[in-house]
């Protein structure tokens, strides 16, 4: 059986103007939904030991020095693996790069099942922040198969989805332990059995992702190149299309606003389950389901911040994304702030809820913005950026370690989120560059409109 079976060229195939969200039929419309569910059944993976660590720490002997360690593990491989895969899906496409992240990532979450102390639980759980990776697979993806009029929308959205799968996994894994037990399972070995449904379901979609997706609207990447057809991305060396994103000064001011923005989630999501259970006393259950509040959000927080960055651009052009996310941010900073004075439960949750609607909104606006940096080395802008949301996971970690409290970290954090803003605001555009996106913009509304069912945008769109 061919794991990768070639789809028929089309080499006048275009990208979407619309998201025509129960049309399963286009390519388009499959890599939108396949790679929303492979992110979210990652994301799933990459938090599922988080909600059950009360019980690890107690079957490990784990210290709370220890604890802080493996919380930076989780996200510190990440930053690597992202820089590297954005040029290897410019190079090989991203089907095969998702699903080689799927089959090999898997790995890691089983071996954590059978992890019988510090030394070897730390090393799987550093080894499980690579499929933290598979968000650039899923926003260069979505990059490439829908036109600027709605590319904000779907990067957000497939962003937005995928990230639930970490509010999932904090509402659910308990609850997945407790049932294991329920069903005759050893109470020590229900935490165990628990974390092998990730890793089977990572399994299960990687078949999904290289049988029924496509690389780009016109077919998969190595076969174009073959025929000799021009696509829009992958043209150099993974290692030219690095260089000229690492020169971009606008990436790494959105890799400093991604930080703010998808680091900070990346450690409420360590923190948070423990966090209500050691500051306000709630049991195990009842604090992962008031966690998972804040993942769940990214079901519809992203999108929206995709869809304003989209409304905004019509008129405002680049400058009208980055302003607004600088905005977003600023929100997110002081409800961060607010969120680490909470004297109760029932503040906190309120709090988090509404910190927790900005962070996703911001991450949906700086993946509204990437596209628009660099066409022509997409994966590298896409990955640098999105390393830099690890970067300030990994930060964060090291400040809660200098603190010494999870709720004096917080309220730092607010603070350094602000400072964030102010960098998303600095990102500006030449007016050759702003005119060129201006151009693009309106082709892909003149065409969606003009198409009646607005399924494509004719023509490439550079």
């Amino acid at each position: 059986m061919n794991f990768f079976p070639s789809p028929a060229i089309n080499a006048s195939g275009a990208k979407a103007t619309r998201i025509d969200m129960f049309t399963f039929s286009s390519p388009q419309m499959r890599a939108f939904h396949l790679t929303w569910l492979a992110f979210f059944i990652c994301f799933f993976a990459w938090f599922a030991a988080a909600p059950l660590m009360p019980l690890i720490k107690n079957a490990l002997g784990l210290s709370k020095g220890e604890i802080e360690n493996i919380n930076i593990a989780a996200v510190l491989v990440t930053i690597f693996v992202r820089i590297v895969i954005g040029p290897l899906c410019d190079r090989y496409g991203p089907r095969r790069a998702y699903t080689w992240l799927l089959l090999l990532g898997a790995l890691p979450v089983f071996g954590l099942a059978f992890s019988q102390n510090y030394a070897t639980f730390i090393f799987f759980r550093l080894c499980i922040g690579a499929i933290g990776a598979s968000f650039v697979i899923s926003q260069y993806h979505a990059s490439v198969m829908f036109a600027p009029n709605v590319v904000g929308t779907a990067n957000a959205t497939v962003g937005g989805w995928g990230n639930a799968g970490a509010g999932a996994a904090q509402s659910l894994m308990a609850l997945l332990a407790t049932a294991a037990v329920a069903l005759g399972v050893d109470h020590a070995y229900g935490w165990r059995v628990a974390l092998f449904v990730p890793g089977i379901a990572m399994w299960i979609m990687a078949y999904f992702y290289s049988r029924y997706t496509q690389d780009t609207p016109q077919g998969d990447i190595l076969d174009l190149k073959k025929a000799g057809i021009e696509v829009e991305t992958g043209k150099k060396g993974g290692v030219a299309i690095f260089v000229q994103a690492i020169k971009n000064y606008r990436v790494w001011l959105l890799a400093v606003a991604y930080g703010g923005c998808f680091g900070v989630e990346l450690y409420i999501h360590n923190v948070a389950a423990s966090y209500y259970v050691d500051h306000y006393g709630l049991t195990l259950v009842n604090a992962g389901l008031a966690a998972g509040i804040f993942g769940g959000l990214a079901l519809f927080a992203r999108a929206l911040g995709g869809i304003f960055s989209d409304r905004v651009a019509r008129s405002k052009g680049i400058s009208g994304r980055t302003i607004l996310l600088s905005a977003f941010l600023a929100c997110e900073g002081v409800g961060l702030i607010l969120f680490g004075h909470a004297p109760t439960a029932l503040l906190a949750i309120l709090a988090m809820t509404g910190f927790g609607l900005f962070t996703h909104m911001s991450a949906g606006a700086v993946y509204s913005v990437m596209p628009m940096i660099d066409r022509k080395a997409l994966g590298g802008v896409c990955g640098l950026i999105g390393a830099g949301g690890n970067v300030g996971g990994v930060l964060a970690g090291f400040l809660n370690k200098g603190v010494g409290s999870t709720q004096g970290t917080i309220v730092v954090l607010g603070y350094c989120v602000l400072g964030a803003a102010v960098c998303a605001a600095a990102v500006r555009c030449s007016p050759a560059k702003q005119s060129e996106e201006k151009a693009l913009m309106d082709r892909a509304l003149a065409l969606r409109d003009s198409s009646g069912t607005g399924g494509a945008l004719a023509g490439t769109v550079a």
